[in-house]
């Protein structure tokens, strides 16, 4: 009897051990991107390592509400998806909006042609037409708004657009040019009246659109392709006494952002003098950034200064990808390698060319999107989602790189790794997600995380190490241990 009891009472001891290491184990799902082949492939066995790097998790440590991740809609890029077969151009379309592919919340479009269109043209094309009675979106009919509704019918939960002008109508601009110049002051009203025009005909067609930035690039581009200057005093000008009155008027709830270019003391400039007080900031709904001053730095000084001079505002990078580079075909090796290069590494100033260096394009676009929401971005917008083989069409001859690469003539189409790498942000991490705290003390990884509306908690950690690294991730009194390949991108999803 003694021996039956004591059997009992060792059986119950290790069912209630087994409860209890059941109870503490964290329940995870580890999707990964790496150099040796992986793309966002669903791990499950993890070998033997080294001594596991203890990250812990602090979801009562709240930063941000995000807004979203995605890419452009362009006219070049809506021009090649024309091109392809139904097949191809739908498979395109799948991987960035629908359910099994990226997911796509927060896009970006241009007003009026960009350098990424096939040539210049405008919605306003009569000379002095200043109640715009000419006003036609016509020139987007063939492909820019095709693509965006037959994204719309991919994505289940829908995604926000934001729209930006690259410059307004030659004959609005003291300089009569499609590059440069500034806005004539007899034509501030007209231009607020064109972006009011804008939001009614595309809601027309079945697109809402949920952001506009003032002005895409306001201190030029060098004098290459379409712009228009503003200062921050003189855009303020504009969007208080012009452009905020008319949305207004005309029942647009669009949000506002400011800026629209890069990171940095240029940054903190217009911060100083948007954000100046409430009257100057009152039709300002936030600020979109860009990343071109450097290939390394995302400049987190900038970023805190402008998120804490106006806590409640957004903070969306509106622009970036690899540019001045011809793109690799079929060649996954070449988007791990250092070997890309940007406008800086041969343009840039002698005392700036340390921002433009040689660069690994995957670690760019996860470094740079890490860096960002660790410092108050709440939201990271690529450039154009399809290129061809040259990096165009553009009219500018202005060859940059896309995450998906196709070749019309054959009807083939490449997904790079940088595909991939912004699907391990844009697929797990909602809109309405809030970056929560962590603790990561090896510093050679770099980690964000924030939690969804429905509980769970997306963790994304890059290792650019030549080793393995072991991951022990804890949430309260529960853990788990993962490993991450070297030179790897990796999602980890906690369950809720």
């Amino acid at each position: 009897m003694k021996r039956l009891k004591f059997s009992l009472a060792i059986s119950l001891l290790i069912i209630f051990m087994s409860c209890n290491v059941k109870q503490n184990k964290l329940s995870v799902e580890v999707f990964e991107t790496s150099a040796n082949g992986n793309k966002l492939k669903r791990i499950t066995e993890f070998a033997p390592g080294s001594e596991a790097v203890h990250v812990k998790l602090l979801p009562d440590t709240k930063f941000q509400t995000i807004t979203g991740f995605g890419g452009s809609f362009t006219e070049a890029s809506a021009y090649l998806l024309n091109k392809l077969s139904k097949k191809n151009r739908d498979s395109i379309l799948d991987a960035y909006f629908g359910e099994k592919g990226a997911k796509y919340s927060l896009t970006r479009t241009h007003i009026n042609s960009c350098d990424f269109s096939l040539g210049n043209y405008s919605y306003a094309p009569v000379k002095g037409d200043k109640l715009l009675e000419h006003f036609s979106i016509d020139e987007d009919r063939d492909d820019l708004i095709p693509m965006i509704k037959e994204a719309m019918a991919y994505s289940k939960d829908g995604f926000k657009i934001i729209a930006s002008p690259w410059t307004a109508p030659p004959w609005m601009k003291d300089n009569g040019k499609w590059v440069g110049g500034k806005l004539l002051p007899e034509y501030r009203d007209t231009w607020a009246l064109f972006f009011s025009k804008y939001i009614s005909e595309y809601k027309k067609e079945g697109i809402d659109i949920w952001g506009l930035t003032v002005e895409n690039e306001p201190l030029g581009n060098g004098g290459n392709w379409k712009s228009m200057i503003y200062s921050p005093e003189e855009m303020v000008d504009f969007v208080n006494n012009h452009l905020g009155h008319k949305l207004k008027a005309d029942g647009h709830s669009v949000k506002v952002l400011a800026y629209d270019q890069n990171r940095g003391e240029e940054l903190e400039q217009w911060a100083k003098v948007i954000y100046k007080d409430d009257s100057s900031s009152k039709y300002f709904d936030g600020f979109a950034i860009h990343w071109y001053a450097s290939t390394v730095d995302w400049f987190p000084e900038s970023l805190n200064l402008t998120h804490n001079m106006a806590t409640g505002k957004y903070l969306i990078h509106t622009e970036g990808c690899v540019d001045s580079e011809v793109p690799h075909w079929q060649d996954d090796k070449w988007y791990w390698s250092e070997e890309a290069t940007d406008w800086g590494w041969d343009w840039a100033p002698a005392d700036q060319k340390k921002l433009h260096p040689k660069y690994v394009p995957v670690y760019r676009y996860a470094r740079d999107i890490i860096g960002c929401m660790n410092n108050w971005v709440d939201g990271w917008v690529d450039w154009n989602m399809v290129l061809d083989k040259q990096g165009g069409p553009n009219w500018y001859k202005n060859w940059c790189v896309a995450p998906v690469i196709v070749d019309p003539e054959k009807d083939e189409v490449y997904f790079t790794p940088l595909y991939y790498t912004m699907a391990h942000f844009s697929k797990y991490i909602r809109p309405g997600s809030v970056r929560i705290g962590f603790e990561n003390p090896d510093p050679s990884l770099m980690i964000t995380a924030a939690q969804n509306p429905d509980g769970s908690i997306a963790v994304v950690i890059l290792n650019i190490n030549s080793e393995s690294k072991n991951i022990k991730l804890s949430l309260g009194d529960r853990s788990v241990e993962v490993q991450i390949n070297p030179q790897a991108i990796q999602t980890i999803m906690v369950a809720s």
